[in-house]
């Protein structure tokens, strides 16, 4: 049987594993940050009319700017963003790959700050991207002294600031953000994938737009607006940056159907993401009853929670695997992963970990 060293694939991609993240069919899936909570019935109606409609001019190529949708994003967005500061694709992982194709590349690098976004490293390595892993400060934090040194020391074309943080959910603040846009040489990319988890009142980096024409803020429909499976991703940057992304896209990359799906779920955004204050009271439920069993939970502006002071983190995945719970363990020794899911999935995770608490814990009030 042909293995992969039997192709001519170049050698920087030998030896590499692509992302990936353990799918099993289990009650209690809380391991891969999704929201849990379906769309609403109305909304879902609604989507599938538009898609319904778009079916029948299938015979034709979708509108290759999405016109529509950068107005609907745009406006969902507000800081006076105008359609041509956005930019959209089948998920932020295409958004950020557009982004590597165009500023990165052979002879170029990318910097990011390690533990974060792994899809980072590997967009980085599809592209021929040299990728700088720079270290965090104590408990997962980013300082400004910390970043802006990074920035200065290896002079990158491309900074990833994960805002909060995957997989450790740790916030970052408005002020490190600004002192690295205006530090670095490359462009900026703010990844906001979590942003609408973050506590009522923070800033997002849309804020620092003006003025500062290398600055891109990625979003993504996947997250609070529970639209996983649509991949849907977007950008919002000076209209310059956009020109230049259109330069590596593929045609008609954004299909009909993922348009009509999109404008669906955005006329109702009010509706989708009214389930993101039930999600951050369960992140926080999560947050307190761990600490409360002696663990060590990460602070997180996100949807899910890191947690140390696990003895055994691939045991205690495994052993909630046999009880239907999906976690994740993500590598970082002694933490494991979990999504902040519906009421009734935090607790029944709440109760199976509650087994593995330090300190010979073994049983929960949740």
């Amino acid at each position: 049987m042909t293995s992969l060293d039997d192709l001519p694939i170049r050698d920087d991609l030998r030896g590499r594993t692509p992302y990936g993240a353990p799918q099993e069919h289990v009650p209690v899936a809380l391991n891969v940050n999704e929201n849990t909570h379906p769309i609403p019935e109305d909304v879902a109606h609604d989507i599938v009319a538009r898609i319904a409609a778009a079916i029948l001019r299938l015979n034709r190529y979708p509108d290759r700017e999405f016109s529509d949708l950068r107005a609907a994003l745009a406006a969902y967005l507000g800081h006076g963003l105008a359609p041509e500061q956005i930019w959209a694709a089948n998920g932020s992982n295409e958004v950020l790959q557009h982004i590597m194709q165009a500023f990165g590349g052979p002879g170029r690098s990318a910097l990011g700050f390690a533990p974060t976004y792994s899809m980072y490293s590997l967009l980085a390595a599809g592209t021929g991207t040299e990728w700088i892993a720079a270290p965090r400060d104590a408990d997962f934090e980013l300082s400004l002294e910390t970043a802006v040194a990074a920035v200065r020391e290896h002079d990158p074309d491309i900074v990833l600031l994960c805002a909060p943080n995957n997989p450790t959910g740790t916030p970052l603040s408005l002020d490190t953000i600004r002192a690295v846009a205006d530090v670095a040489r490359g462009v900026v990319v703010v990844d906001e994938a979590y942003f609408e988890f973050a506590d009522p009142g923070t800033p997002s980096a849309l804020t620092l737009l003006g003025g500062r024409p290398r600055l891109l803020i990625s979003r993504t429909m996947s997250k609070a607006f529970a639209f996983a499976g649509a991949r849907v991703g977007y950008l919002a940057g000076d209209p310059a940056a956009i020109d230049a992304l259109r330069l590596v896209r593929l045609p008609y990359h954004l299909s009909a159907l993922t348009q009509a799906a999109a404008l669906g779920a955005l006329a109702h955004s009010d509706e989708m993401l009214a389930m993101v204050d039930e999600i951050r009271a369960q992140r926080e439920r999560i947050t307190r009853t761990l600490a409360e069993l002696g663990f060590a939970p990460a602070r997180s502006g996100s949807n899910f929670v890191l947690f140390g002071g696990v003895d055994d983190p691939h045991g205690v995945f495994e052993a909630l695997l046999a009880r239907g719970i999906l976690i994740r363990d993500i590598g970082i020794p002694g933490h494991l992963r979990v999504t902040a899911g519906t009421e009734a999935e935090t607790t029944a995770f709440l109760e199976a970990i509650a087994v593995f608490a330090p300190a010979g814990r073994n049983r929960i009030d949740a």
